[in-house]
C-alpha cells in the first residue's frame, strides 16, 4: 500500500486504451442490489465494517501466500489498511496492501454470490426491515454489496501482489458493472483501493468523529493496523494497532471488546452468548479465542455449510476452513493460534496432520465442558444456546462415539410432563415411574403433533414422561444404541408398550389386553382383511381414548425414521406397520357386536380404522379414493 494516500483519485481512474468490458450481474446480485438500495435499514453503518473486514482478510491472505513466495511483499513487509475521507468530494476510500486482485478475480468476486443458500436469504431479507436487515447482511456473507446502501457509484482498484498489471471494477448497482484495465500509476502498488462515492444522505460519513467512532466500535480489533485521514492532504492518525486480541492477557479485555472481535469474526451483529478463551500448554501450545452465536445463522443446516474457525499459525492467518472442530459444532466462531503447527507446509497437510488432530481434540473437549459448566451455573442462558444449536448438537449423539456421555449430557429435550421447558436426560431417569425400566420417546416433525400422539395415551394415564424428539436427526441417534445409566431408549411407536407393571395415576384397576370373544373375533377379522396392509392386528395396552394406532414392529425400524430415509432415497421397502385396537373403546365394541350379516359394513369399518390410524400418524390413507367411497357409504347407511 502506498502511504501517501493523497493521490487517491475520487473520479473513476482513467482507463488504458484497452477496452472496457461491461457485464450484468447474476441474476441474484441484481436483485440484492436492488433490496439493498430501495428497503430501509435502519442502521448502514453495518457497510464499513464489512469492507474493513474484507481488507483485512486480503491482508491476511498475503501473509500466508508470502511464506511461500516471499517476494511479494516487496520493500513493504508490514499490511496496513488506510482509510480516507472527502468531504469536498463526497468520497470515502478504504484501501489496504493486501493481495490485490486480477480482473478476473474481481469478476468472481463482485459479480457473483458463489454462496449456497442465496434464495432463502433472499427471500428473508426482502420480507425483513430496520436493525434485522444489517443482521442478515453479515450472516449471509454478502458484505461489499451493503456499499450500495450509502453510495451512488463504487469503484475498486486493484492489483494483484507480483503483478505488473491493474484493473479498475465500476458499478453504480443498477445492474451491470464494468471492469478496465487501468494505469499502475493511478492502482495501489499492491492490493486493493474501493473508493464510494456517497449518497447526498450518506455524507456523514466523510466525518472524521463519525467514522473513527464506527471504525473503533466495530474493527478496533482487527489483527491488521488501520489508520485515518480526515481530508486527502491530511496525515494519517492511527486508529487500531492491528494487536491480535487472543495474545493479549484476559485481564486486559473488556466485554466490549469481546463483542468487538466476535462481530468481526462472525459477520453477524448481536452479541456472543458465550466467550470461550484460554491459551494450552503442554505436549501443544495453541491459543483459542471462540464465541457461541446469540442468535441462529440462517444457513445452520445447509448440507454444504463448514465451520468457521479460522486457523492461524504464529498469528499468521493460514485457512478458515480447517476442521478445527466437529460439524456439529460448527456454529462456533472464532480462531485457534498454534505455536508448533509449520508455517510451510501446504493447508491440505495441515488438514492431515496429528498435531491438528490432538488441538481439534483438546480445543472440542473444552468447549463441551465450558457448555456443561454454563448449563450448571445459568440454566436459562444456556437453555437459549440450546434453543438456537440443540438439533446440530446432537449430530454429535450419532456421529461421536467418544464424546456420546458428554452431549447425552448437555441434551435438553421438551417432554410430555414438562409443560413447554427443557428437561435434561438426569431429570428424567430421577422421575422414572416404579418398573419403569427405559426412556421413553417419540419421534416427529413437530411438537403440536406429537403431543396430539394417541401413541401417547396410556403413558400418560400412568404418568410415565414421554421426550418429544421433533427433529429430523432424532430419529437417527436414538437408534444407535445410546443408554442412560443402563437405561436404554425405546420409541413409543415401535414394539409392545410393555405398561402392563406401571398403574394408572388414580390407582384405579390396571386393564390388560385382555378381550371378550366378540372383540377378540373382530380384531382376527380386521387382520384378514388388511393383510395386505399391515403385519399385525392386536389388541393395544398403550391406547385408552383412541380406538387404533399404528406402531412399528418389535424389530422393525421407528416409523419416523423409515419416513425420513424413504423421502431421502435411502430406505428398504416400507416394512408394514402393526395396527394397534384398543379393546377398550365404546367404538370398537360396537363394531364387533355386528353381525354375520354386516361383512361389507365390518369391511368397510376395518380399512377406515387403518386409514384414521394413518391419518393420526400424519400420513394420507393409501388409497384416498377408496376411503373417500366408504366414508360415503358410511354416511348413506347413517342418514338412510
Amino acid at each position: 500500500m502506498t502511504t501517501d494516500t493523497a493521490s487517491i483519485e475520487p473520479e473513476t481512474p482513467q482507463t488504458t486504451d484497452t477496452p472496457t468490458a461491461t457485464h450484468a450481474f447474476e441474476a441474484d446480485v441484481a436483485r440484492l442490489l436492488h433490496m439493498m438500495v430501495h428497503s430501509v435499514y435502519s442502521d448502514k453503518t453495518v457497510f464499513l465494517r464489512e469492507l474493513i473486514s474484507n481488507a483485512a482478510d486480503a491482508c491476511e491472505k498475503l501473509r500466508y501466500e508470502a511464506l511461500s513466495a516471499p517476494d511479494l511483499l516487496g520493500d513493504e513487509a508490514r499490511t496496513q489498511i488506510a482509510i480516507t475521507l472527502d468531504p469536498d468530494a463526497r468520497t470515502l476510500t478504504i484501501e489496504d496492501n493486501g493481495i490485490g486482485m486480477t480482473a478476473d478475480d474481481m469478476g468472481e468476486a463482485l459479480g457473483t454470490i458463489a454462496r449456497s443458500g442465496t434464495k432463502a436469504f433472499m427471500d428473508r431479507i426482502a420480507a425483513s426491515s430496520g436493525s434485522e436487515g444489517a443482521q442478515l447482511i453479515g450472516q449471509f456473507g454478502v458484505g461489499f454489496y451493503s456499499a450500495f446502501m450509502v453510495a451512488a457509484k463504487v469503484d475498486v482498484v486493484s492489483r494483484r501482489a507480483g503483478a505488473d498489471t491493474a484493473s479498475v471494477w465500476s458499478s453504480d448497482g443498477l445492474g451491470t458493472y464494468t471492469i478496465a484495465p487501468v494505469d499502475i500509476a493511478q492502482a495501489p502498488a499492491r492490493g486493493t483501493r474501493v473508493v464510494l462515492h456517497l449518497l447526498e444522505d450518506a455524507t456523514s460519513f466523510t466525518d472524521r468523529y463519525t467514522v473513527e467512532r464506527l471504525i473503533k466500535d466495530q474493527s478496533g480489533h482487527v489483527p491488521v493496523p488501520i489508520t485515518l485521514r480526515e481530508k486527502p492532504d491530511a496525515e494519517p492518525v492511527d486508529i487500531a494497532d492491528g494487536a491480535a486480541l487472543w495474545t493479549k492477557p484476559k485481564s486486559d479485555i473488556t466485554p466490549e471488546d469481546y463483542a468487538d472481535f466476535y462481530r468481526s469474526v462472525s459477520g453477524q451483529f448481536d452479541e456472543p452468548a458465550l466467550t470461550l478463551h484460554y491459551r494450552a500448554e503442554g505436549l501443544h501450545e495453541y491459543s483459542v479465542l471462540a464465541f457461541v452465536p446469540g442468535a441462529k445463522p440462517f444457513d445452520l443446516f445447509d448440507p454444504d455449510r463448514n465451520g468457521r474457525m479460522k486457523l492461524y499459525v504464529k498469528r499468521v492467518f493460514i485457512t478458515d476452513d480447517a476442521e478445527v472442530l466437529p460439524r456439529y459444532l460448527r456454529f462456533m466462531r472464532g480462531l485457534v493460534d498454534s505455536s508448533d503447527l509449520p508455517l510451510n507446509v501446504s493447508r491440505e497437510m495441515i488438514q492431515e496432520s496429528p498435531m491438528l488432530a490432538a488441538i481439534r481434540k483438546g480445543v472440542t473437549g473444552r468447549v463441551l465442558a465450558e457448555l456443561d459448566k454454563l448449563a450448571t451455573r445459568d440454566p436459562e442462558a444456556y437453555a437459549r444456546i440450546w434453543e438456537n444449536f440443540g438439533a446440530v448438537l446432537k449430530e454429535g449423539l450419532y456421529e461421536d462415539f467418544e464424546r456420546r456421555e458428554a452431549l447425552l449430557k448437555l441434551a435438553r429435550f421438551k417432554t410430555t410432563t414438562s409443560g413447554g421447558a427443557w428437561r435434561s436426560v438426569a431429570d428424567y431417569v430421577a422421575a422414572m415411574k416404579d418398573n419403569q425400566t427405559a426412556i421413553y420417546y417419540a419421534v416427529g416433525t413437530d411438537l403440536d403433533r406429537l403431543e396430539a400422539s394417541p401413541q401417547l395415551e396410556g403413558f400418560r394415564a400412568r404418568g410415565i414422561e414421554v421426550l418429544l424428539l421433533p427433529d429430523s436427526v432424532d430419529g437417527f441417534w436414538v437408534s444407535a444404541g445410546i443408554d442412560s445409566d443402563g437405561k436404554p431408549f425405546k420409541s413409543v411407536t415401535q414394539g409392545a408398550a410393555d405398561l402392563g407393571l406401571i398403574p394408572l395415576l388414580d390407582g384405579a384397576e390396571q386393564p390388560t389386553a385382555e378381550t371378550t370373544p366378540d372383540v377378540a373375533a373382530f380384531i382376527a377379522f380386521v387382520k384378514t382383511t388388511l393383510a395386505d396392509a399391515v403385519s399385525e392386528v392386536r389388541a393395544s395396552e398403550r391406547l385408552t381414548d383412541s380406538a387404533v394406532c399404528l406402531v412399528a414392529a418389535d424389530s422393525g425400524m421407528d416409523r419416523q425414521l423409515e419416513r425420513i430415509l424413504a423421502a431421502s432415497g435411502q430406505a428398504m421397502p416400507a416394512a408394514k406397520p402393526v395396527l394397534e385396537i384398543n379393546p377398550r373403546s365404546e367404538l370398537i365394541a360396537r363394531l364387533a357386536a355386528l353381525g354375520e350379516d354386516e361383512t361389507a359394513l365390518r369391511e368397510d369399518a376395518a380399512h377406515l380404522l387403518f386409514d384414521e390410524a394413518q391419518i393420526a400418524d400424519g400420513e394420507r390413507p393409501l388409497d384416498p379414493r377408496a376411503f373417500s367411497a366408504r366414508l360415503a357409504r358410511l354416511f348413506t347407511r347413517a342418514l338412510g
